[in-house]
């Protein structure tokens, strides 16, 4: 927002001609939404004053070696310096309440003026699941209209139980897609590039659930959540909606099989976990659960979290770079518990999850009675150890994807038939892996008796 301020300034100071401007277009931007404006200036806020206390907590240090008395808080500067650092974040709060309330008023009218109330398209929706991915937690802590909450959906638009399409026409089995850290359900089918021939966009526009739905009579519905929460809070959501699933559906189920991708794997542990320690009257989804695949999942964690672990140390390791770590600190909640890979409640509650420290996960193993199959990918030519643990498919090693574990009680237990390792294929790639999609039929095609 300062920045604004800055170019209106220099606006009104500059005396040079005005360059003529293009005649403002007719047609409204087709990615934004009235609500996204009062999100958009809500985080503008928000990035504001985390910027102002990064500031003065740079300001405090540097006086600190001078023997400059602080304020009443650490971090903080005193004396007329401090006043204006108390005002510039005042202000900023005034104007970020204000705004925000003049655009809730006026989102009514926005809507019905530039037509936003329509169907979001897909570069909107990588965009916001992107940014609930990096601070999803954040956004429902301070209520952004930009959080992504948790929603069952099929050909791209939400399932509402009260009120199905009419031609929606279900099985009785139901093959739940569940996708991993700052995705959404859309991208689990990538198109090619416009400039690809038929056959090559053929070959690019691939899904697993459509593939899985004709070749063995599922109906696919995906899951869309916000991967910036800890990953047991969406298990405990995903454990309930399950519940709601299993009672709405048109025709009684039968089955129900996960595909899941990195973080989604997690989500879905926590979610059978959660049914697992439920208080309440026994629920009807479990026992459904016939078959769950992981691809990618980081059963044990993920290096690339443990290191940004590392920064939040190192930059704390000085009075000059310490306020920084607030940038680092910055990443959400679902991040952090890539780490080692949580699953349950009480791997982060009461823990600084900025705080390095060992792994102390309370094991939790694959579901009990259920069918787990795992897919782990390398983008080496062939195993190695070194490919093993640490190169794997570019965020998940070898090791993690496919269970294994030094300590024999947190390994995960997948039957050498139910592993599959893909050679030259990275993290992604396997969200629209031919090479996947026909292992998953041959893993899930029912055995004839």
């Amino acid at each position: 927002m300062c920045f604004v301020v800055d170019n209106l300034f220099l606006a009104s100071t500059d005396m040079t001609p005005p360059i003529p401007q293009k005649t403002a277009s007719k047609n409204p931007p087709k990615h934004l939404r009235a609500s996204d404006l009062r999100g958009i200036v809500q985080l503008a806020t928000q990035a504001t004053a985390s910027v102002t206390r990064i500031a003065e907590g740079v300001h405090q240090s540097v006086w600190r070696t001078l023997g400059a008395p602080g304020g009443k808080a650490p971090g903080q500067t005193g004396g007329v310096t401090g006043l204006v650092y108390q005002s510039i974040q005042g202000v900023t709060q005034l104007v970020g309440k204000t705004v925000g309330m003049a655009l809730t008023g006026l989102q009514p009218w926005l809507e019905s003026a530039t037509g936003t109330q329509q169907t979001p398209t897909p570069q909107r929706e990588a965009v916001l699941a992107a940014l609930n991915g990096v601070m999803g937690d954040r956004l429902v802590e301070s209520k952004n209209p930009l959080a992504t909450p948790m929603t069952f959906r099929v050909n791209g638009v939400a399932l509402n139980w009260q009120a199905l399409p009419a031609d929606f026409k279900p099985t009785a089995k139901v093959l739940l897609l569940v996708h991993g850290l700052c995705m959404n359900d859309l991208q689990w089918r990538t198109a090619a590039p416009a400039d690809h021939d038929q056959r090559q966009s053929a070959d690019h526009d691939h899904d697993h659930g459509t593939a899985l739905a004709e070749a063995l009579g599922y109906t696919a519905v995906y899951l869309r959540y916000n991967t910036g929460l800890h990953t047991s809070q969406n298990g405990h959501t995903l454990c309930a909606q399950l519940e709601q699933l299993v009672a709405h559906w048109p025709v009684p189920v039968k089955e129900i099989t996960v595909v899941a991708h990195s973080m989604g794997g997690l989500v879905t542990r926590s979610a059978v976990q959660s049914a697992k320690e439920s208080q309440t009257t026994a629920l009807r989804w479990p026992p459904l659960l016939k078959n769950a695949v992981f691809l990618g999942t980081p059963h044990h964690g993920a290096p690339l979290e443990r290191a940004g672990n590392w920064v939040d140390v190192l930059l704390g390791s000085t009075p000059y770079s310490k306020p920084f770590t607030k940038l680092v600190q910055l990443r959400s909640a679902g991040i952090t518990d890539l780490r080692y890979g949580y699953v349950v409640d009480a791997d982060w509650q009461g823990k600084d999850r900025f705080r390095k420290q060992p792994d102390s996960r309370h094991p939790i193993p694959l579901p009990e009675g259920v069918a787990c199959f795992t897919v782990a990918a390398t983008t080496a030519a062939k195993r190695s150890a070194i490919a093993d643990r640490l190169i794997g498919d570019g965020l998940v090693p070898l090791h993690s994807a496919l269970g294994q574990h030094d300590n024999a009680e947190r390994r995960l237990i997948f039957a050498k038939e139910s592993q599959l390792i893909t050679y030259r294929m990275n993290h992604m790639q396997l969200l629209t892996s031919p090479e996947v999609t026909a292992q998953l039929i041959r893993w899930l095609t029912p055995v004839p008796h």
